[in-house]
């Protein structure tokens, strides 16, 4: 997934790095090292390693690392200023040789600085201008790519390097950082959502919408399928009444999971049914009302207007869009159209698997200031995945399985 955006971050350090070098190699101010390079996405690696070492050293409360009979003399020893000293300064390249067993090396030297560079304005400025038109033309939202290269700028600008390795982890973590402020919205999770209205006694109303062709009848029915799975028992209302193939198909899904379907003849009340779904809900227990909307453009005021009338008679909890991640910014301007005409409450992203940009996941969200709430990861009922901004973020910054990382 996003390895058309991955490399982008990739190449940006790597331009960075070479252009220190650079700089620092017509000032007599660089030596070569023995030793690997780390490659950009090392340290994704080094952090998933240090998380699992972290857990397996976890002691049982109460317990210490520390035999009693040593802990006196543990205590009693204190490390020089120089110690201190030399240690600080060998930290990274202490590091490196211990990650040399890893695959995290990349090809070429490790340079030092003689003397300490420090990361300035005129190093960074041209190639995170790059970054941002290289954002742009990969469907990101253009306050997305902004904000992202600002947040990267204010985070490089005076970090002081001793050596290359110490630019690639600057930039791997500005990177990630940024990417991390746009990725992780606040708001509602459904889940938790239905487990209040569930304690309350009531089922939990969702109304999606979107337009054609976006996966949502598709969606709906591996939500069915996810929360059965858990034990809850959805309905589903067809309110696309303009087209009987509709009815057909959500009907079709339906019955391939085992849930109820509320129904009512082509050309009827969309809002009727809804209604209907809803009572129905209420009467039988069931916890999960799943309404399904004819697929419109959001430059439709007519078709638009039905859509208010759907909410106003079934007062959904939840109005989710449904958008295809692969058409990019096409999906985030139809997302804004429809959160001004009707104010959504989160979104869900299709076809997430298949998307190599990344620009819909990446901006979506921070466009509309409304959360994603699951994501499309393949064809199957079970292909759909409450997102997590950290499980995302690792998909940003981490190789594929096989390591590699396309190329545009």
């Amino acid at each position: 997934m996003f390895n058309s955006l991955k490399k982008k971050f990739s190449r940006t350090s790597e331009k960075l790095e070479e252009e220190l070098i650079e700089e620092a190699k017509n000032e007599d101010n660089i030596k070569e090292e023995t030793g690997g390079r780390f490659s950009f996405f090392s340290f994704g690696k080094k952090d998933k390693k240090e998380e699992n070492e972290d857990e397996e050293n976890l002691l049982p409360e109460g317990e210490s690392e520390v035999e009693p009979e040593l802990e006196t003399e543990v205590e009693n020893e204190t490390e020089t200023p120089e110690e201190e000293d030399k240690e600080e300064k060998s930290h990274f390249w202490n590091r490196s040789k211990k990650t040399e067993s890893v695959d995290g090396e990349a090809k070429g030297g490790l340079f030092s600085f003689v003397r300490e560079k420090t990361i300035q304005e005129k190093h960074v400025d041209d190639i995170l201008f790059e970054l941002e038109m290289e954002l742009l033309q990969g469907d990101v939202a253009i306050e997305v790519a902004t904000d992202v290269v600002e947040n990267v700028k204010e985070n490089l600008v005076g970090k002081k390097i001793r050596r290359s390795n110490d630019v690639t982890e600057y930039t791997y973590y500005a990177l990630k950082d940024a990417v991390k402020e746009i990725i992780n919205i606040p708001g509602p999770s459904m889940t938790e959502m239905l487990e209040e209205k569930v304690a309350q006694g009531e089922p939990l109303i969702v109304m999606f919408v979107g337009i054609n062709g976006t996966g949502k009848t598709t969606t709906i029915g591996k939500l069915a399928n996810f929360y059965l799975k858990k034990g809850y028992t959805p309905v589903i209302a067809a309110s696309d009444t303009f087209r009987a193939g509709a009815i057909e198909q959500v009907t079709h899904h339906a019955d391939n999971v085992g849930v109820k379907i509320i129904k009512h003849q082509k050309g009827s009340d969309p809002a009727a049914v809804a209604f209907d779904a809803v009572e129905h809900a209420k009467a039988q227990g069931k916890e999960l009302v799943l309404i399904d909307t004819a697929g419109r453009m959001q430059t439709n005021t007519n078709l638009m207007d039905e859509m208010k009338k759907i909410k106003r008679v079934s007062k959904p909890d939840l109005v989710i869009f449904v958008g295809d991640a692969i058409t990019g910014n096409d999906a985030t301007e139809q997302a804004r159209k429809f959160n001004e005409a009707i104010d959504i409450d989160g979104v869900i992203l299709t076809k997430a698997d298949a998307d190599s940009k990344g620009g819909a996941s990446l901006s979506i969200g921070y466009v509309i200031k409304k959360p994603i709430l699951f994501l499309g990861v393949g064809q199957g009922y079970d292909d759909i995945r409450e997102y997590d901004a950290d499980w995302m973020l690792n998909q940003l910054f981490s190789e594929d399985e096989d390591g590699e990382v396309e190329v545009e």
